[in-house]
């Protein structure tokens, strides 16, 4: 029997956190579905405006923020009483302003992960009901957010996830000589810093471990070494419920075991993708000699030298469905994907 989980003073009824998706692969819609299923949706922040119908390729902002608070609206008429949250990527330029844009749209909870989010609780001082949810790969990352944030606003995470840079998808917080080198233990770390909560504060910190988890045998194995709960993102692409196009879902049934490696994002991080088209996904952007159109990241290659590619338009246009120029992240486990299923067979498949 599996039991609740509780994050902050949030209840779920399953212990599984749907990852953040950025640019619109994971929006309302699969948000407020794997809430209405019992888990946590999270809304992704990063380029959420693309594809909004908000954006009028000046306003990239603006856009943002009103298409954030737009898609938590979604959410919510799918799960009224869901436990509905968001990411935000606290490499992008605009954090602080999407966070305010999150509290306003009702979000429970805010997963922050691409950079330690130093002075979340400050933004989020006025609502101390929504949880606040780092992401981190190493114990000293944890220590240093939990030392910051009890010192200077007496507040601690009501969780933190401890992402696997050898499976997860996406952008990933570890230098890429680092990643499949064998020497990381997910589990050891998700063990150590339960241990230095307890230890050092006293408290029970529900820890999440993301990266890697598609079955019912990887969710149990999950728990068996540790952790009170899974973050699991890539699963849920194949879903009539996921914001992505028919095209971006169908690379994941296609693609092979061999097709997903690490990409050098603009960022300055790696990330975990489907690399077959990678030449086609660099030479758009030289081909048309595009500037960067909306500065959407604070620090960025592309941005200031026009180094690699546009980042957000690449993952844009493959959420559109031109996946032959477009990026599509996913975790080491996407060639699993076998149909198009629903949110509600995958709990069912995980719990029932």
């Amino acid at each position: 029997m599996t039991q609740p989980l509780q994050i902050g003073i949030h209840t779920l009824k399953y212990p599984v956190i749907q990852g953040g998706m950025g640019v619109r692969v994971s929006a309302g819609s699969l948000a407020g579905h794997v809430a209405k299923c019992g888990g946590v949706g999270l809304v992704a922040a990063a380029g959420i405006a693309l594809n909004s119908g908000l954006y009028d390729g000046k306003n990239f902002f603006q856009a943002e923020a009103e298409a954030f608070k737009e898609e938590l609206r979604k959410a919510y008429q799918i799960a009224p009483d869901g436990v509905i949250g968001v990411n935000v990527m606290v490499a992008l330029s605009d954090f602080e302003p999407l966070v305010k844009a999150a509290i306003e749209g009702g979000a429970k909870v805010i997963v922050c992960g691409a950079g330690l989010p130093m002075g979340l609780p400050e933004l989020t001082m006025d609502h101390p009901d929504v949880a606040l949810v780092p992401i981190v790969s190493s114990l000293r990352a944890a220590q240093l957010i939990a030392r910051k944030w009890r010192k200077s606003y007496n507040r601690m995470p009501d969780a933190v996830v401890v992402e696997d840079p050898d499976t997860a998808g996406g952008h990933l917080g570890e230098k890429i000589e680092n990643i499949g080198t064998g020497e990381y233990d997910q589990y050891a770390t998700v063990r150590e810093i339960k241990a230095f909560f307890r230890n050092e504060y006293g408290v029970n910190i529900p820890v999440i471990a993301a990266g890697g988890v598609w079955d019912r045998a990887d969710f149990e194995y999950a728990m068996a070494q540790g952790a009170d709960g899974v973050q699991m993102a890539s699963r849920f692409v194949c879903t009539e419920e996921c914001d992505a196009s028919d095209e971006f879902k169908q690379r994941y049934l296609d693609c092979t075991q061999e097709d997903i490696g690490l990409i050098m994002s603009p960022a300055g991080l790696p990330g975990r993708a489907i690399l077959s088209n990678q030449h086609k996904i660099r030479q758009y952007d030289t081909d048309l000699h595009t500037p960067c159109r909306m500065g959407c990241l604070k620090k960025c290659s592309y941005k200031e030298s026009g180094e690699r590619f546009c980042i957000v338009t690449a993952l844009d246009r493959a959420q559109r469905g031109d996946v032959e120029t477009g990026l599509v992240f996913c975790g080491t486990n996407a060639w699993k994907a076998d149909k198009i299923t629903t949110v509600q067979a995958i709990f069912d498949e995980l719990f029932g």
